[in-house]
């Protein structure tokens, strides 16, 4: 385990760079993009492709129908390095770019969604810590993501408060002796049945505006107070452990606080700003899969003699399958791009984390219509691939709520010019 984390973070290191390389054309101009992956990034994407083919997609459907947490993918996805890319090398990680990494989640998406966000969801609280987080804490909590397989749970959402971050009612109170003691229900956490540690977002000042009035906290799973709910039935990635978590009288230090009291909403918003691309790209995998599932059955499906693929009407689906794949990923690609530079991306990653969770939605949807009656069956693949892609329309910032940033991003970026 520890020679092949090695192993990545030598031939990881050079991968953004080796890919930044000049492009001359016939007269003799010079660019400096390329969309060809370094050889040390296409090993890695390889890497992945295969550990997708023997043991995520054999075992995708099993899994769909049990509901079971992927535990044991998970351990030997560890193993391989093909998880907690947001670690930086200097705490042990492999130093996969950003932008390769999500090559990377594009191959374990293209065998399972349910599987690839149990895999890559610790990266919003991942995120979170390697921006805000004190040395000290980085040091505590990647150490733990290296070690062993382990996830962390983004405790944001409520009941009453999804889209909008600022109504949540969990309390933190601080004393007189420096601790805090926190209250309140968060819902739908993923891997919160299984999470070492929760990042958690709570009230600290009723009377400030969202933006001064919310703090994060790291809470280890094993502090007193918390109650984890039983796991949500979902409609699809049933593999993925959704749960609700409550916080009773949950006492932490300040050791516990996450980049400074009052500074939550920011923090938040920076890690869907980071995870968004990521959410983007693992719509892009299933997508992908849903149009070369349509291929392969319609190049054998023969009616009135001949395969449906020579159907126009059909042929029309995978062209329309093709265009939203190519340019969903050209975007999560740019927005991980952008913030790999320092540049606020939140433009950029709204256009792609709607655009991908539309495309897939709308792949997997004729898929299962290029497929007819066997699209409706569960022995089928696309079935699947239909209930496992509404959830990206939905989690992350529904698709409604990222065409409201989107609209205010490029009014502002108007004014601004």
């Amino acid at each position: 385990m520890l020679q092949t984390r090695q192993l990545l973070i030598k031939i990881s290191s050079k991968c953004f760079r080796t890919n930044r390389i000049d492009i001359h054309d016939k007269a003799g101009l010079t660019s400096t993009f390329n969309f060809d992956p370094s050889p040390e990034t296409q090993a890695t994407i390889e890497m992945a492709r295969n550990f997708t083919r023997d043991h995520i997609i054999p075992k995708a459907s099993p899994l769909d129908q049990s509901g079971e947490y992927p535990l044991e993918i998970m351990k030997k996805a560890h193993s391989l390095g093909l998880m907690n890319f947001f670690i930086p090398p200097q705490y042990g990680g492999s130093g996969l770019s950003y932008v390769d990494s999500l090559l990377v989640h594009e191959e374990l998406s293209y065998g399972c969604t349910g599987v690839s966000a149990t895999l890559g969801l610790s990266s919003l609280s991942g995120s979170a810590l390697l921006s805000y987080g004190s040395e000290d804490q980085r040091k505590k909590y990647f150490q733990k993501f290296i070690e062993k397989p382990t996830v962390a749970a983004f405790c944001i959402t409520e009941s009453n408060a999804g889209s909008d971050v600022g109504a949540i009612r969990t309390r933190a109170d601080r004393n007189s002796a420096g601790a805090w003691t926190i209250n309140g229900e968060k819902a739908w956490i993923t891997n919160a049945g299984y999470a070492d540690w929760f990042f958690v977002l709570a009230r600290t000042d009723p009377n400030a505006k969202p933006s001064g009035a919310l703090t994060a906290f790291i809470v280890d799973k094993d502090t007193p107070g918390i109650k984890v709910g039983r796991k949500e039935d979902n409609l699809g990635q049933r593999c993925a452990d959704t749960r609700s978590v409550s916080f009773e009288d949950v006492r932490v230090s300040d050791s516990a606080v996450l980049g400074g009291v009052g500074n939550g909403f920011k923090i938040t918003m920076g890690s869907f700003d980071y995870q968004r691309p990521i959410l983007a790209i693992n719509a892009v995998g299933l997508a992908r899969r849903a149009m070369e599932e349509s291929i392969k059955y319609a190049s054998q499906r023969i009616v009135f003699q001949q395969p449906i693929a020579k159907q126009q009407a059909i042929q029309f689906k995978l062209a329309e399958m093709a265009i939203g794949i190519e340019t969903a990923r050209l975007a999560a690609l740019k927005a991980a791009w952008c913030h790999m530079k320092g540049e606020q991306n939140t433009l950029i990653a709204a256009i792609a984390k709607c655009l991908a969770a539309d495309t897939a939605n709308k792949a997997a949807t004729e898929a299962v219509q290029i497929f007819g009656g066997c699209g409706y069956s569960k022995d089928y693949p696309v079935e699947k691939l239909l209930r496992d892609a509404k959830i990206f329309q939905i989690y992350g910032g529904t698709c409604e709520i990222q065409r409201i940033i989107i609209a205010r991003e490029v009014i502002k970026n108007s004014r601004d010019r």
